[in-house]
């Protein structure tokens, strides 16, 4: 064991750990590292169960939503219990590039800093650094890969409101590379919600463009015809922010387009990590079972 995790520090060497935690038998660490996708220092969450010390594991990752970091999920939903039980690993990026000074990037909560939106912006001045789409489905597997005892192509992901959005996008824009999907409330058809126009117009230029719709859950399911996948959408319905999410326009895309989907409408729930702790067990016994398959 002790051999197994020296070698793994000297594996590491490109990554520096922030923070180290035992819980549920395992560790929850944080890692920073310099991104050349997105051209700043970045910092992942991962929790590793008891078991990676002995061999192997398949992988989770989660997206969070506006305005979070890399600690909301791993300090917030108990995810850490569910993921021991199951044998899985957990990895929780950062929701977009730091401290680049970019004019505007602070400028209002649900654009810029912490709102990266999980695409690859096109316009100036984001479109050099805002590329949180291929870090995540690129970059950041491949560090994870490169420095952690993961069993390579056993990967889902999961995620929240925005970062719910960018799980469903990365997993339509990738047929095979997940083994399964889901998300809490997520941004389903940005294109129609004020949150996602605000984002895709700053990081996509105008709706004229026709790049919004490669960006879009709904839009992506409508033209879908890779290998199949079922999209698991969890939303309660006293989330405030309905108006904004809009899931059962993608359900109606996936239906018209013969693309297996899951809404399960939480009774009495709205849109905090209050709701997400009380189904996120659920959800990770719904991953763990496609990554066993």
């Amino acid at each position: 064991m002790r051999i197994f995790y020296r070698a793994l520090r000297k594996m590491a060497s490109a990554l520096t750990e922030v923070s180290s935690n035992k819980v549920f038998g395992g560790l929850q660490k944080v890692f920073s590292h310099e991104s050349k996708e997105l051209g700043c220092k970045m910092r992942f969450a991962i929790f590793l169960p008891a078991q990676s010390e002995e061999k192997k594991l398949p992988i989770i990752y989660w997206l969070s939503g506006l305005e979070c970091t890399e600690l909301n999920c791993v300090q917030k939903s108990g995810i850490q219990r569910y993921a021991a039980e199951h044998d899985v690993i957990i990895v929780c990026p950062d929701t977009s590039p730091r401290g680049l000074n970019l004019p505007g990037e602070k400028d209002s909560w649900d654009f810029g800093e912490g709102a990266g939106f999980y695409v690859n912006a096109t316009e100036k001045p984001w479109s050099d650094n805002y590329r949180m789409y291929s870090y995540v489905t690129s970059e950041l597997i491949n560090v994870i890969n490169s420095n952690f005892p993961v069993i390579e192509g056993k990967q889902s992901i999961m995620g929240h409101s925005m970062g719910g959005h960018g799980a469903l996008i990365c997993a339509l824009k990738n047929p095979g590379l997940y083994k399964s999907v889901s998300a809490f409330a997520p941004i389903c058809n940005p294109s129609k919600a004020p949150w996602g126009i605000k984002a895709l117009t700053g990081y996509l230029g105008p709706h004229e463009t026709g790049s919004w719709a490669q960006w879009d859950a709904t839009e992506l399911a409508k033209s879908y015809n890779g290998a199949p996948i079922e999209l698991f959408i969890d939303q309660g319905s006293d989330d405030k922010f309905l108006d904004q999410l809009l899931p059962n326009n993608l359900v109606a895309a996936c239906k018209e387009a013969h693309v297996p989907a899951i809404l399960k409408m939480r009774e009495g729930y709205d849109h905090s990590y209050f709701y997400i702790a009380t189904f996120i067990g659920e959800h990770v016994s719904y991953h763990a079972k496609h990554l066993n398959e």
